[in-house]
């Protein structure tokens, strides 16, 4: 059993647990926040079952994936990348709508988000193109012009209906842009233009009636509310406290969290459960505070933390630049959108739709996060199979020769 966990579960054993740990935390929480869905479905069972299957799939496609080597990840995420470009096209003319927003292709039955699939691929693609700069001099200028035509095709499909996604991916980018070594002087003007347009953006959505504004930026108005809500509020001392439909989420997350206390209230018995919106996927973090309290909230986002520390790690032990720089930019988009979430639960962040990643409700969301998690596993056992060669259990016979792909003819 030890050398069939060794052959098939190689790469960062830390990760592993992080990883393992977190699906526990998500069947757990899941079983007790889906409580509406249980309801409502033939069976009380069949919500949870339904998101149990989906991690099985996600921790079978990551082990599956850290077995790929990287090599075959970077040339597959250009026909990702194609896909999904094509998919956001398609989502905006056939796309299903749910709370408000058309983020949804049914096909064959199967409902899925092409922005997860654009997430994935973009982030690998754009640490490809940064590993290609060789010569700052005569190569730092074409890939980033590459970069921001990537970024060009893919974001505003994006943010038509998911802003805070589209934010999250830029940001990633960026990051992974000042990591890659991108002169300051390019990064320092993309970002004085972001925040020119948001500045212009913002202005026009306050100035603009919502009658007159064309049907495709019609979900801005849902974005500046939801700003200025955070932002500004008009409430008195009387009606701080007052439940309204405005308010619903963010004043139950808020009860949820006084409940729940150092230590909480033991899962399965929230109240809060029943009450808030979104209580298994948006604000499934309140629930988890609830719970298993303060204390349990900290494990989690310890939990996502040493996924970051792992991937530094990870990122200054590889021989080459493309593994690095996909590890952090991967780690990063699992790491931000998380806390994204816990902002969002704990009031400390406007409303937004981001899930916690692999606790969530939401098989897109999970099988995505899985690859993430797969191809990071894959980077570490490559890195650690390289430095110690000696130590690997493969053996000669058991090794498939695959032909090799010059990266030049992508």
């Amino acid at each position: 059993m030890d050398s069939l966990l060794k052959k098939y579960l190689r790469g960062d054993a830390t990760l592993w647990i992080a990883f393992i740990m977190l699906c526990v935390v998500s069947i757990i929480e899941m079983y007790s926040a889906s409580s509406t869905l249980a309801y409502k479905a033939a069976s009380h069972t069949t919500p949870v079952l339904r998101h149990v299957g989906f991690l099985a799939g996600g921790a079978l496609i990551a082990i599956l994936v850290h077995l790929v080597p990287y090599r075959f990840i970077r040339l597959m995420s250009y026909v990702g990348l194609l896909l999904s470009i094509f998919l956001l096209v398609l989502v905006q003319f056939k796309g299903q709508s749910e709370n408000d927003a058309t983020r949804w292709l049914v096909i064959g039955g199967v409902q899925f988000q092409p922005s997860e699939l654009a997430k994935l691929s973009v982030i690998i693609v754009a640490a490809d193109f940064i590993s290609r700069i060789k010569d700052p001099k005569k190569d730092e200028t074409k890939y980033f012009t590459a970069i921001l035509i990537m970024l060009g095709l893919t974001l505003p499909l994006i943010l038509i209906e998911n802003f805070s996604t589209a934010g999250i991916l830029f940001g990633v980018v960026y990051l992974m842009m000042f990591i890659g070594k991108i002169s300051m002087k390019k990064l320092g003007v993309i970002a004085a233009i972001l925040l020119g347009s948001v500045i212009v953006g913002y202005g026009a959505i306050k100035a603009i009636p919502r009658e007159a504004m064309p049907s495709t930026f019609k979900r801005a108005y849902t974005w500046t509310s939801r700003i200025d809500k955070f932002f500004v509020s008009d409430e008195t001392k009387e009606d701080k406290y007052a439940i309204t439909d405005d308010n619903l989420q963010v004043q139950h997350g808020k009860i949820a969290i006084a409940r729940g206390g150092f230590f909480g209230v033991m899962p399965g018995n929230s109240i809060e459960r029943d009450y808030l919106p979104q209580a298994y996927s948006d604000f499934i973090y309140a629930i988890i505070i609830e719970e298993i309290g303060l204390f349990g909230g900290i494990i989690v986002m310890i939990l996502y933390l040493i996924l970051l520390y792992r991937a530094g790690r990870i990122a200054t032990q590889s021989p080459t630049v493309f593994p690095a720089v996909v590890v952090i930019g991967l780690s990063l988009m699992i790491v931000i959108q998380a806390f994204v979430n816990m902002a969002v639960a704990s009031s400390l962040g406007p409303v937004t739709g981001q899930p916690l990643p692999l606790i969530s409700r939401g098989g897109t969301s999970i099988l995505i996060t899985c690859i993430y998690f797969g191809v990071i596993l894959g980077v570490t056992r490559q890195i650690k199979e390289e430095n110690n060669p000696d130590d690997t259990e493969m053996v000669e016979s058991e090794k498939v020769e695959i032909p090799t792909v010059s990266l030049d003819e992508i």
